[in-house]
């Protein structure tokens, strides 16, 4: 069943060439079950779109490519909708604004599966997974059941979740389930950006897909597609800092960018703090970090994830001494 010394460059969008010393592509929950049944200690391997890969991966290696989107449930104005977690995310939306479902739209074009998609409460352009999460259900790897999580369970935050921390490595998510709704749509175009793009549009009443193609031309206008150039989009968080601090960074740079988050902290955009310190655009070797977007390390070739790494570390170090701020890396290391 299990394959060996399988190259993982084609099964993460950053492009790193490692190797699985075992390696199986399941299709179904049921496989999944009799394969963890014997191997407790895997790793799970989805999209592969928010992982940096240092090494090769020793322990058994799963591919999830299990696939299905279904109505669950409906009721006025609303409807619930459960996919299994190795559906690509954007091709799950695309299937949503199909059929009139909103609150998925802002999320367009995200790189990556359904199935890790909570993990990292994704979110773009005012929208997080949280404000339209219903349940997922997953593998508890020890036990061999399966558990329903809550959002409350979930522990949803800024680009986290308990999947993140307490139950890394403990759980296999096997579909999420949203609730989304079918009419009188809420509309978030507060951003700046959308707000521009839907001007150039000629749009002044959008709807959902309206939404969704100004997220994906401002997304395609910013960020290099995982196809052409290695990369894991945004690998950096935006910090959220005191008002004082933002304060002294002002007296320095007037025109910094940021968005209240309360009265006492603010939100700075990683990728303003980046671009400051003079890394757009450079790069180390096959490693760098992309000409149009600070936030995006890129894979120009054949760097290893070592190299990403380091150079993320060096633009850590950087910030911190230019702006007494610590970068936390978005991207899960591996």
């Amino acid at each position: 069943m299990f394959q060996k010394n399988v190259s993982l460059k084609s099964l993460n969008t950053f492009g790193i060439d490692v190797l699985a010393e075992n390696f199986v592509e399941v299709d179904s929950v049921d496989k999944l079950l009799k394969i963890v049944a014997v191997h407790k200690d895997v790793f799970v391997l989805s999209g592969g779109s928010n992982i940096l890969l240092t090494q090769n991966i020793s322990k058994p290696v799963v591919y999830l490519n299990t696939k299905g989107i279904e109505v669950v449930d409906e009721k006025s104005g609303w409807v619930m909708v459960r996919a299994q977690a190795g559906e690509n995310w954007h091709d799950f939306v695309n299937w949503c604004l199909s059929r009139d479902y909103g609150g998925l739209e802002n999320l367009s074009l995200i790189p990556g599966n359904v199935g890790t998609s909570p993990m990292q409460n994704i979110g773009a352009y005012g929208v997080e997974i949280k404000d339209c999460f219903d349940s997922l259900e997953a593998l508890d790897i020890s036990s061999g059941e399966i558990r329903t999580f809550s959002a409350k369970e979930c522990a949803f935050g800024y680009r986290e979740s308990v999947f993140k921390h307490e139950l890394k490595g403990k759980f296999i998510i096997l579909n999420v389930t949203f609730l989304l709704s079918t009419k009188d749509h809420p509309i978030h175009n507060s951003y700046g950006a959308i707000k521009d793009q839907l001007k150039l549009m000629g749009v002044e009443d959008p709807g959902i897909k309206e939404i969704s193609e100004a997220v994906i031309a401002i997304r395609r206008s910013k960020l290099p597609d995982p196809r052409e150039i290695g990369n894991s989009g945004s690998f950096f968080k935006n910090p959220v800092i005191s008002t004082d601090h933002f304060t002294k960074i002002q007296a320095h740079y007037p025109k910094a960018p940021y968005y209240q988050v309360s009265g006492e902290l603010i939100k700075v955009p990683a990728g303003w703090l980046v671009e400051q310190c003079g890394f757009k655009g450079k790069r180390f070797g096959d490693a760098g970090v992309h000409k149009d977007q600070a936030l995006v390390l890129v894979n120009y070739c054949d760097a290893s994830g070592d190299e990403i790494l380091d150079l993320a570390k060096l633009i850590q170090a950087t910030v911190a001494k230019e702006f007494d701020i610590e970068l936390e890396m978005e991207v899960n290391i591996i």
